[in-house]
């Protein structure tokens, strides 16, 4: 079986790229009081120390300060002292954050009406170090905002994942993976500004989340568009990356069910050669995704993206998650299993209907995720190999379906 597959990959074509309540609840008028630079003197008259403590709100609610105990009687030299402190704090906060950073300037206002001073309304998604909005900009681009989080125990941690993902993010230019247009940095304020795409990941497609079920053809596009990302990251990049975190949450689609892999908060710099690197490193990742070599001996290679790509791969034949609940036994070991007894296309996802040509790649897939998956990672394929193979699979399945079409 390994020499049918290692002929299979090396004698195909090129694996040439295919061309209720926000989170801060302020009004939007207070927004519109924080975008204007006339803000900068009170009266002090009792009406205007109202209007000057809902300000003073706003500028605490939109910069995440915490509320001051207020004394319920007008605000002494000292209180007035530091409302206006707040004012010029966060004048000096939007005048500073000019991003450079990538194709697109803007400012720290600009988020802050782009995410409606970050409404929950807007939130598409979170993980453990950062909150991810979805923004308009005044030029009418739409884009994703990841806010890091502030409020969590390991503090070095956010901070190295948000450096980590910036640093990436900076030299990478890939059809296949999420654009990058800039970050802010202000004291304890840290954003990333990135490519918004609009067709929810991966994995809830497969989880028929928008009331379509993802057709064979379009996973095997998209399983295609991956395997080019990651090829892309370990042999083409400036400084080659190891992603880290593949997995089918950090894969997001288009509207023409194109892949974009994302997430790059756990990537690590690899040598001149990704492929024969070995990087010494506590071991992170996601249960179920995580290669058990690189888990045992904390050594971090180029083939524990690898490995992560062929659960990625069992996951779009079967359309379950590596880790079921349900299920006694992980998603891989049971379909591997059932994949050696000659009863892969038994494991298809039972909302797709298999044909000859289905029942071919399935069978093709497997083969190659079995190499993916070997514990022993020097046995495992490169992602050059990967895209090879699935090249010559998709060309394969394509023509089945036309001369079933010809033969009908």
């Amino acid at each position: 079986m390994k020499s049918m597959w290692r002929s299979r990959s090396m004698s195909s074509s090129s694996g040439n790229d295919i061309p209720s309540q926000t989170m801060y609840s302020a009004k939007s008028s207070d927004c519109s009081n924080l975008s204007s630079p006339s803000v900068n003197t009170f009266p002090s008259s009792n009406s205007t120390h109202r209007r000057k403590m809902s300000m003073s709100d706003a500028f605490r609610r939109c910069l995440g300060l915490e509320q001051d105990d207020q004394p319920n009687d007008p605000p002494s030299g000292a209180s007035t002292a530091s409302t206006n402190s707040d004012i010029k704090r966060f004048m000096k906060k939007k005048m500073s954050l000019q991003v450079i950073s990538g194709n697109v300037k803007f400012t720290w206002d600009e988020i802050l009406k782009a995410t409606r001073c970050f409404s929950s309304d807007l939130k598409v998604g979170e993980g453990g170090c950062g909150v991810v909005y979805r923004g308009k900009l005044q030029n009418g681009k739409e884009v994703a905002i990841k806010r890091a989080k502030k409020d969590i125990d390991d503090a070095q941690l956010t901070n190295e994942s948000f450096q980590t993902e910036i640093a990436t993010l900076q030299q990478i230019n890939h059809m296949n993976l999420v654009g990058f247009y800039g970050y802010l940095i202000f004291e304890d304020e840290k954003v990333i500004v990135v490519e918004w795409v609009p067709n929810g990941n991966l994995r809830q497609h497969l989880d028929c989340k928008f009331g379509t079920v993802l057709e064979f053809s379009n996973r095997l596009d998209i399983i295609i568009d991956v395997a080019h990302a990651i090829n892309y990251l370990h042999t083409y990049c400036e400084k080659p990356l190891i992603h880290r975190d593949i997995k089918s949450v950090n894969i997001l689609l288009t509207g023409a069910l194109h892949g974009k892999v994302a997430d790059f908060g756990l990537a690590k710099l690899a040598s001149m050669d990704a492929n024969n690197t070995i990087v010494q490193t506590i071991a992170k990742g996601t249960p179920g995704y995580i290669d058990p070599e690189y888990f045992r001996t904390n050594q971090l290679s180029s083939k524990s993206d690898v490995y992560s790509f062929g659960v990625v791969l069992v996951e779009v034949i079967t359309g379950k998650r590596p880790v079921e609940r349900t299920s006694k036994t992980t998603t891989v070991k049971w379909a591997i299993a059932e994949f050696y007894k000659g009863n892969a296309i038994d494991t298809l996802d039972p909302n797709l209907k298999p044909d000859e040509a289905i029942s071919a790649a399935v069978r093709q897939m497997y083969e190659l995720a079995s190499h993916c998956l070997v514990i022993d990672r020097r046995k495992r394929p490169t992602m050059e190999e990967c895209c090879r193979t699935l090249w010559n699979i998709r060309k394969t399945y394509n023509d089945m379906i036309k001369k079933e079409t010809v033969d009908n």
